[in-house]
């Protein structure tokens, strides 16, 4: 499974919402993700492609949109 694919199942299981069409929706905007959901949304990324995502590192700006994910997490 690729990053794109894994990130948005994640998402998914974590809103309840199918972001796969929605890329550039600001999730903190519009309520859809919020700090718990965040630190939920690290863990999965560590536990499902064993990536783990300094908090020190993690700048809501930066991680605002599902494509904004998806390409901090590849660059890892």
């Amino acid at each position: 499974m690729d990053i794109k694919t894994t990130i948005l199942e994640i998402l998914e299981d974590l809103t309840g919402t199918d972001l796969s069409n929605q890329l550039s929706l600001d999730l903190y905007e519009e309520g859809i993700l919020d700090s718990m959901g965040t630190v939920q949304m690290l863990v999965e990324i560590d536990g499902q492609l064993g990536l783990t995502v300094p908090v020190s590192e993690y700048e809501r700006s930066e991680w605002a949109t599902p494509q904004q994910i998806i390409d901090q997490v590849s660059a890892l």
